[in-house]
């Protein structure tokens, strides 16, 4: 029935001449949504490879950059709109030969790399901060900066001189890892396949564990062959990190750790971080014509490796690449496949051992999460998935310092000795 304007006139009279309704005792708040959630936790990765742009001319940390999958992915402004609080800025320093002089200009590199991330700390005091300690993270993300903690990635540079742990110790290098995709001085490679293997750790990465223990350093499993891990885990007296690795069990890449491996990590109480590298959550096969140009770069670099080749021939190859992915993009692994990774791994040990370290910057990213301004995502599908806010919490942060606050505390043990 349509309501007149007179019924309308009388029903206003009535009421106002009624007593006033009493209101509601408690009032139910709105339900918090994930994206408010995100944006309350401390959110950190472990493996930032950010530093490797800052001497670049066309970017700018403090700019909105435009995005490129795998390379331009993190910046302040991207930050602020992901919720991403800091993390692990990465010394990174590709393999080269292994001989002194080459040791030489790879500490010197590492050491360049470590100045340019104190540099862009130092020119906007405002936005960022170095972090030292397990306790520096909460207090910097609560003054509204980013918190900056620095690793290795790859401890060729160091050389055969141990006394150089502690010169980037110093500097503010928390976690350390001995190896990257070929065998050095300190350890074997997951993806070295080549003869003359340690079989693990060598006697001089034997040593790099027991300073990193000694500095109270984190030691990170990344990229070694599952005997090194094996074996860092029987010498330190801290747990390891593994700062962004894969399972084997969704996809069997060297790089991946299998399941056993992944509950012995856990039961020494160590983390595994898990990656966003696609070439690692998936076999992806190139188009034909990427795969024609690549036969064809290939050839153009006969029997040069770009890893052990000079500067300059590495950043011809480097150009030559980026016009090649800009002309043929890559094939992309997905965000579902990311969370398969992720959704298996908890499966297995649960959320007090796993995290997020996506290799920002260095190949990480996939479709659906370019860049950091997409990790709500994983909060909204980790809470879909049942996971608590106490879960989430540990997996964006707590875990990861964790291992830092036990490291410290080893050290502090050990010294009082």
């Amino acid at each position: 029935m349509k309501t007149t304007m007179t019924s309308m006139l009388v029903l206003a009279a009535l009421t106002a001449c009624s007593p006033k309704a009493p209101a509601p005792a408690d009032t139910v708040p709105e339900p918090e949504s994930a994206a408010q959630l995100h944006e309350r936790l401390l959110v950190l990765d472990s493996h930032l490879d950010t530093p490797a742009n800052l001497s670049q001319p066309d970017f700018d940390i403090m700019a909105d950059n435009p995005s490129v999958l795998g390379s331009v992915q993190v910046d302040l402004p991207k930050m602020t709109r992901g919720g991403l609080d800091g993390g692990f800025w990465v010394i990174f320093t590709p393999q080269g030969p292994v001989d002194e002089a080459s040791f030489e200009a790879a500490r010197t590199a590492a050491l360049t790399r470590s100045d340019e991330i104190h540099t862009m700390v130092a020119d906007h005091p405002d936005s960022f901060e170095l972090a030292y300690t397990s306790d520096d993270a909460d207090r910097i993300a609560a003054s509204g900066k980013r918190v900056v903690y620095q690793s290795i990635e790859n401890s060729y540079p160091i050389g055969t001189d141990l006394s150089l742990v502690k010169t980037f110790y110093d500097r503010g290098v928390r976690f350390i890892g001995p190896v990257h995709f070929r065998d050095n001085q300190f350890a074997d490679s997951a993806t070295d396949l080549s003869a003359g293997d340690f079989g693990g750790l060598s006697p001089l990465g034997e040593d790099l564990v027991r300073e990193a223990n000694r500095l109270g350093m984190v030691l990170d499993g990344s990229h070694a062959a599952d005997s090194t891990v094996d074996d860092m885990i029987a010498l330190s007296t801290t747990p390891l990190i593994l700062t962004h690795t894969g399972v084997k069990a969704v996809y069997d890449h060297p790089r991946n750790i299998s399941d056993d491996l992944l509950r012995k990590i856990a039961e020494d109480g160590g983390v595994i971080q898990i990656n966003a590298y696609g070439g690692y959550l998936e076999a992806l096969e190139p188009t034909p014509e990427r795969q024609a140009a690549l036969d064809a770069l290939a050839l153009e670099f006969e029997g040069i490796s770009p890893i052990t080749a000079d500067a300059e021939t590495r950043e011809r190859y480097m150009a030559r690449m980026k016009e090649l992915d800009a002309s043929f993009p890559p094939p992309r692994s997905t965000f579902e496949k990311f969370m398969e990774h992720m959704n298996h791994a908890l499966d297995v040990v649960g959320p007090d051992h796993i995290g997020m370290g996506a290799d920002w910057d260095g190949g990480g990213g996939v479709e659906g999460m370019e860049d950091v301004s997409f990790l709500p995502k994983v909060t909204e599908r980790l809470l879909a998935e049942g996971y608590s806010e106490q879960d989430i919490q540990k997996i964006w942060s707590g875990n990861m310092l964790r291992m830092l606050e036990q490291a410290e505390a080893a050290k502090e043990a050990s010294a009082s000795q």
